[in-house]
């Protein structure tokens, strides 16, 4: 039987399709992280750490003239959102509807996108994962209130970077506030978001809801990488007579192999 016993589910395939579709749907728009980093997987449930290259000397050793290591790996994290749902209203479907009531899937994608992407960009320092952000070695650069200076704040970023000999291609990552900021505002008639894809960087500009502010990375390649085991699935868990309980489940770690290719852009308090 597979781990995610979906098969016990007493839910009807037509129902299980909308389900599926809709925590795609919602994965798709959220997950900022994917876009800009190597994506490595999906390995399996059974893929449970990364190898590191490393070696951990032990300070006793067994003999004479005898040297012991421990190989050192970091392991993968597991995830895992419940999702409650009516079964009458699943029910329905079979008889021609197509709008059960899928909120709490959508509020689980909602959910696991913004920790892998935290993890991404932040860290999780209990599971052992350093995220992008923190790692960078770059002051950070401070943005200016009026988001008209925002082209002037990229090309010190592309600078910093140039300096610390990370070549491009160049993506703008910016947070939820200051992207809707963004792609609402012109610049003598023109839209600021086209001129900073157009002229600035070299990538569509990526919103994502677990930045404060923004950050200038290079996708060159190499520079960071995303471990994935079980790739993003939903499982099932148990059921009454009225509802059922499935949950959105993923494994994953996340390295930084050069903290130097991103800069970050913060805003003042």
């Amino acid at each position: 039987m597979d781990l995610l016993k979906r098969n016990l589910a007493p839910i009807l395939p037509e129902a299980w399709k909308l389900i599926d579709e809709e925590a795609a749907r919602v994965l798709r728009l959220l997950l900022a992280g994917r876009k800009i980093v190597d994506f490595e997987g999906p390995f399996g449930w059974t893929y449970a750490a990364v190898n590191t290259g490393k070696l951990k000397l032990l300070g006793q050793a067994p003999a004479p003239d005898v040297g012991i290591g421990m190989r050192e790996v970091q392991p993968l994290v597991e995830v895992r959102v419940p999702i409650k749902l009516s079964i009458m209203d699943l029910d329905t479907v079979a008889r021609g509807a197509e709008d059960p009531n899928l909120e709490s899937v959508v509020q689980a994608a909602e959910k696991i996108a913004l920790v892998e992407d935290n993890a991404v960009f932040n860290g999780l320092a209990s599971a052992g994962i350093k995220g992008i952000l923190e790692s960078s070695p770059h002051p950070p650069l401070a943005l200016s209130p009026d988001v008209l200076d925002l082209p002037k704040s990229i090309l010190d970023a592309k600078e910093t970077l140039r300096r610390a000999g990370v070549a491009g291609p160049y993506v703008l990552v910016l947070g939820a506030a200051l992207h809707d900021a963004v792609f609402s505002a012109t610049d003598e008639g023109h839209p600021l978001a086209k001129r900073i894809e157009q002229q600035l960087v070299d990538r569509p500009i990526v919103r994502a809801e677990a930045v404060n502010g923004a950050a200038l990375l290079s996708m060159r390649g190499g520079d960071y990488e995303l471990y994935v085991g079980q790739d993003l699935s939903i499982g099932y868990a148990y059921h009454t007579k009225d509802e059922v309980e499935l949950y959105l489940t993923e494994s994953f770690t996340f390295r930084v192999l050069e903290p130097a290719a991103a800069v970050r852009l913060t805003r003042g308090k």
